[in-house]
């Protein structure tokens, strides 16, 4: 199972850099954003976006690559491969204090290429996309990538039993879209920037339903 959610996860990078989609939504599990480089951890086996990154870059020789992640919990995985890559971008949103611990704003990485927005526990959906208005996608936008990979943890919704951040279902669908127009921006500014969204956590399996349906929508009003 895990070498073939790491295998949809380049598949998605496949599709959208050979023009045959638009955008890619790899429906995976398990997740991946905490396995690091040497181990595991969190669920985790292998860090399916950072190989997707990683595959954009060998395969159709990007030279920058971002994953952006709005997962309950910190992507240390996903921060530990890229810290020391000058191409490779990661911004997160996450409750913290929380597993896995890491996350903190000063943790920028050797390139200053790591942007993290630690959330209090009980921010709301609406002060999280506002992080991530003002403070991630303006980041994102300035370093410029050239392909956009979303962790896409559900797990920061309210219902969910291992977090305590306070998104909707429809937030969900608001901040994909926020996602999506800045990919929008960079296209139009550099000729291309198309959008992969990998399954990242969400345990309550009735409202990671939905929100991965409000995610979805968001996708596809990019086609």
């Amino acid at each position: 199972c895990a070498l073939r959610a790491v295998g949809g996860a380049c598949l998605a990078v496949d599709k959208v850099m050979q023009q045959e989609a638009d955008t890619a939504f790899s429906l995976m599990r398990p997740p991946g954003h905490h396995a690091e480089p040497d181990r595991a951890m969190g669920f985790c086996l292998f860090s399916s976006a950072a190989i997707a990154a990683c595959h954009a870059r060998e395969i159709y020789r990007l030279s920058r690559v971002a994953v952006v992640d709005f997962d309950v919990h910190h992507g240390n995985g996903t921060q530990a491969c890229f810290w020391d890559e000058a191409g490779l971008f990661y911004a997160s949103s996450h409750q913290m204090p929380l597993f896995p611990g890491t996350g903190a704003r000063s943790e920028t990485g050797a390139q200053n290429n790591i942007f993290n927005l630690p959330l209090a526990s009980g921010t709301s959906g609406t002060e999280i996309i506002t992080g991530w208005r003002n403070d991630l996608l303006p980041a994102i936008e300035a370093a410029t990538p050239e392909l956009i990979i979303i962790s896409a943890g559900f797990d920061a919704h309210l219902l969910d039993p291992l977090g305590g951040l306070g998104m909707d279902t429809d937030d969900f669908g608001r901040l994909t879209a926020d996602i999506v127009a800045t990919a929008a921006r960079l296209a139009a500014a550099q000729g291309a920037c198309p959008v992969v969204s990998l399954l990242e956590g969400g345990y309550n399996l009735n409202v990671l339903g939905a929100s991965v349906v409000s995610h979805m929508r968001a996708l596809d009003e990019a086609c």
